[in-house]
């Protein structure tokens, strides 16, 4: 049975008359080959009773190598259908960006800028001043600076104002990010020295007071973006603490984590402190990230004090945190329309899936409940839903936004055969499973893609069809 399978020689003979394998590259190809008859060696070797030598017809080859490159030639990073409710979904990409970054992301990458040429001068800038005025414009801020994340933001923070010093932070601020990055390992590299003051669930003024010593080089805040300490508890301001930290001669800093300049509350949602707040209160330094509440590309950026924001800049460590061209363009045009708050949010369109109307999320439900009955299949069951979308991204823990979508379920056909079925679609669409339904949540399914979501289902349930028929 091993002698009897084709050569890789024959199988590139059977290519070279279909135009299908015209630009596939050689090497490509000639990998894609081995792995077809690999898998057949490995079927003869693990069950010969059930290998038919029939089976490998010309065509049945050329088929298999097809998908085979296909496969290989296909992107890793791929767009996808968020059918989650999750707005800000880590696994997904995060943020979408607004078309004006869009737009200004393809000129910048497409051709040479003056990225880090001053036009005005007619020699070498800076590339921070792309975006430093307009973040003090918007935060008022007397400095700002961008790195590649809101870790990085911090490790650089505290590496440059702290390293072989102490950090006093309240034991209920430790907190754990995505990927189980600590508050505690990212002081550890940046060689700073923490000092917990307070209980995790109450911290009080005195806890920090009681604990600066000469060695104090700086008091820290950590925003709890990602989750919630409720019932019998207390935290310091930040205001208290810059005033605490006034008079005692030492810098206070800030890690808002998913900052914003939009005050949600104003929406109906839950309220988050804003980074022009944070401002206001005189710290010397505050971090938070471009990618998560704020709808840009992932950037972590810092405001604060000139005095304290000058030393930040010259660390020989900012230049291996440094961000790209790209990412400049990006956060550039979404920070442009902060300008006009209100703009802001129907643009950028992380704000705009947050603060979407009930109504017009059951509207887009109608649509695509629409789209599906014209599938016209009897096994098709479609069911209208109250939903809960989350905001993600490790930010407004408590807030749950009502929601809706709808629940399919095809007879015959599990939930979790639909989710893995639809996962492996051109493009992928992401859903959850919920009650033996498989649920697509509206709110974050974007203009166009009811109708792609309608193909998926329709080619699924005709392919259920196909096998009944041939069964």
């Amino acid at each position: 049975m091993l002698r009897n399978l084709p050569g890789v020689d024959h199988i590139l003979e059977l290519t070279r008359h279909d135009s299908y394998f015209a630009d596939i590259p050689r090497s490509v190809l000639t990998n894609s080959i081995r792995q077809v008859i690999g898998a057949y060696r490995k079927t003869i070797l693990n069950d010969s009773d059930r290998f038919a030598k029939n089976a490998i017809s010309d065509s049945t080859l050329l088929s298999q190598v097809k998908a085979e490159t296909g496969r290989a030639m296909a992107y890793n990073l791929q767009r996808t259908i968020n059918a989650t409710g999750i707005v800000v979904h880590t696994n997904l990409g995060r943020s979408l960006l607004a078309d004006a970054a869009v737009e200004n992301l393809q000129i910048i990458s497409a051709r040479y800028s003056n990225l880090e040429f001053d036009l005005v001068a007619g020699r070498r800038g800076s590339r921070y001043s792309a975006v430093e005025d307009v973040l003090c414009e918007i935060t008022g801020a007397e400095s700002a600076l961008v790195v590649n994340n809101n870790a990085g933001a911090v490790l650089l923070s505290l590496e440059t104002l702290a390293r072989g010093r102490k950090v006093i932070v309240s034991r209920g601020e430790l907190v754990e990010i995505g990927g189980s990055f600590r508050i505690p390992d990212v002081m550890a590299k940046s060689g700073g020295i923490l000092k917990e003051v307070g209980a995790t669930n109450r911290t009080h003024l005195k806890d920090y007071a009681e604990a600066i010593d000469e060695d104090t080089a700086l008091l820290l805040k950590v925003h709890k973006s990602n989750y919630s300490v409720v019932g019998f508890s207390a935290e310091v301001g930040l205001s208290e603490l810059v005033d605490l930290g006034n008079s005692s001669r030492i810098a206070v800093m800030e890690d808002l984590g998913s900052g914003t300049f939009i005050d949600f509350s104003r929406y109906g949602l839950v309220k988050e402190p804003t980074v022009q707040a944070s401002v206001a209160t005189g710290a010397h330094v505050i971090t938070f990230s471009g990618d998560k509440l704020l709808g840009g590309p992932q950037a972590g950026i810092i405001v604060g004090k000139s005095e304290y924001l000058e030393q930040i800049k010259k660390n020989p460590l900012n230049r291996a945190l440094r961000i790209d061209k790209m990412t400049l363009a990006a956060l550039e045009s979404t920070l442009r329309l902060y300008r006009d708050p209100e703009k802001a949010v129907q643009k950028i369109p992380t704000l705009r899936m947050l603060t979407r109307p009930l109504e017009h999320i059951q509207k887009r439900t109608n649509h695509l409940v629409s789209l599906l009955q014209d599938i016209g299949s009897a096994r098709l069951e479609i069911s209208e839903q109250a939903l809960v979308s989350r905001a993600g991204g490790g930010s407004l823990p408590l807030l749950e936004l009502p929601s809706r979508g709808i629940g399919l379920k095809i007879s015959g056909v599990s939930a979790n055969t639909i989710e893995r079925t639809l996962r492996a679609n051109n493009p992928p669409i992401i859903g959850r499973i919920e009650n033996e339904y498989y649920v697509l949540d509206m709110r974050t399914i974007q203009d166009g893609e009811p109708e792609l979501i309608r193909s998926a289902f329709s080619a699924l349930i005709k392919g259920l069809e196909d096998d009944s028929t041939t069964q």
